[in-house]
């Protein structure tokens, strides 16, 4: 399990989850390197040559989240001529980062929760499931286990997504920060790939 720690505490932890499969959860506040430290273990895992897809769920409008994750077929709603393939479906085979994932509308949980047990999805019009094999990294600022407790993230979902925590912690040299752990990935991605 993942653990609170400083940031060689979180880069050991990082070595030891990007070579699975595990989804991770990266809490944290702002600038703190969430979306640094999501790339890397992407960068890190045997998924690195296939997609590394990014959803910032906090900058998509509710009524558009589902077909944005999911994708819709043409005629699947008013004034939708095009087909159109959902992040999920474009991550088959690497990474879906979910940014800012406590703001996932709570009617749009429990499709994600389904797709992620099933490893299968219907884009919005289709009864056709379509099978995926997805790593999911997500990660908030905000605090998920509040939310739950507020009914406003379901518990389900968030057991779903905390399989591997990572905590990281604020600095007040958040500038001096990122050009440190830039350099530490570039020589962590070298042991691994020479």
């Amino acid at each position: 399990m993942g653990r609170r720690g400083g940031l060689s505490s979180v880069l050991a932890q990082l070595k030891d989850v990007a070579p699975t499969n595990a989804t991770v959860l990266i809490t944290g506040e702002t600038g703190t390197g969430k979306e640094v430290i999501a790339r890397a273990v992407h960068e890190l895992s045997p998924r690195r040559t296939r997609n590394l897809v990014t959803l910032n769920c906090a900058a998509v409008p509710t009524s558009l989240f589902e077909s944005e994750l999911f994708g819709h077929e043409r005629g699947a709603f008013n004034g939708c001529d095009f087909q159109k393939v959902g992040r999920l479906e474009l991550a088959n085979q690497g990474t879906l980062f979910l940014d800012e994932v406590g703001d996932i509308p709570i009617e749009i949980q429990p499709k994600l929760l389904r797709a992620l047990q099933e490893r299968e999805f219907e884009r919005l019009g289709n009864t056709r499931a379509t099978r995926v094999d997805v790593r999911i990294v997500a990660a908030t600022n905000g605090d998920l286990w509040q939310m739950v407790q507020d009914r406003e993230f379901r518990d389900d979902l968030y057991y779903r997504l905390n399989v591997f925590p990572l905590v990281l912690t604020a600095t007040s040299r958040k500038k001096e920060r990122h050009p440190r752990i830039c350099g530490v990935l570039r020589r962590t991605f070298r042991l691994f790939h020479g």
